[in-house]
């Protein structure tokens, strides 16, 4: 086993910047147990005929998340594939940034415009029992692995799923609405393992990235409660440009950082 997992650290060096790991991950997913498990005592267990197979996945750019079938998110395992945005670590500031302003008592109700898999819904629906939920996307894909997810989760009950453009159907006002947006601009180029794989359309936000962001900020004031709070990720390089739209549409805009130290959601309140 030792040398199996030596072995495939080696060869995914080539295409991983973190080889080690995802020799782990795939491993532990072709015998079926968790990661933990493997590390635990790895002496138990034989290497699995469908290990190489995998690795040869991720050889190919292929996200482990996609090979995995998910990726755990705050406190939840967002099940995703070809298709849907996978979950990235830094969208957590988001969610973090929503626990420090409601607390325990939560929101009742919460909008996430661009759901994808839910990322960000399940993620706050799951620290606050008595919060409902609406999740908006365009994509038929990405609401499939929603509705999956919100049944595997067991927040089906709490949770409504909606085929739309933002906030165009929306016509409630929401205490907490979050939104991860394309905020790539077209001409920036993307690792292999991006490009090749996620969808353009949850990436790509036009020549500067902002596109997406023009189109909703607006939208905000429209179905935000009085006392509530919108919480939009953005490129690190985008904190005024995006501000600038926020306070223009009248909101008090704050920033957070994420564990890197950069800019990463925008926390936009009635001004």
């Amino acid at each position: 086993m030792g040398a199996a997992l030596r072995e495939a650290a080696a060869r995914l060096a080539a295409v991983s910047d973190t080889p080690r790991l995802d020799a782990e991950l795939l491993m532990a997913h072709a015998l079926g147990v968790e990661r933990q498990a493997l590390l635990l005592d790895p002496a138990r267990y034989a290497v699995p005929t469908d290990f190489d197979a995998f690795v040869a996945h991720r050889m190919h750019h292929e996200p482990i998340a996609y090979i995995l079938g998910y990726r755990d998110f705050w406190t939840v395992r967002i099940g995703v594939g070809p298709g849907v945005l996978i979950p990235r670590p830094d969208s957590e500031t988001l969610i973090e940034a929503a626990v420090q302003y409601f607390g325990a008592a939560g929101p009742k109700r919460i909008l996430d415009l661009g759901t994808g898999p839910g990322t960000l819904l399940y993620a706050a629906l799951s620290e606050w029992p008595a919060s409902s939920g609406l999740g908006v996307d365009a994509s038929d894909i990405a609401l499939d692995y929603a509705n999956e997810n919100a049944l595997t989760l067991g927040l089906n009950n709490r949770v409504h799923l909606m085929l739309g453009h933002w906030a165009d159907q929306v016509d409630e006002l929401f205490d907490l609405i979050l939104c991860n947006p394309p905020y790539i601009a077209d001409s920036e180029e993307l690792m292999p393992d991006v490009a090749g794989h996620e969808p353009a359309g949850a990436l790509f936000a036009g020549a500067d990235g902002l596109d997406d962001y023009r189109r909703i900020i607006p939208d905000l004031p429209r179905i935000l409660a009085p006392d509530g709070i919108a919480i939009l990720e953005i490129g690190h390089t985008q904190h005024i440009s995006v501000r600038e739209l926020a306070e223009t549409a009248g909101f008090k805009v704050a920033c957070r950082q994420d564990l890197g130290g950069r800019d990463r959601a925008l926390l936009l309140t009635r001004a």
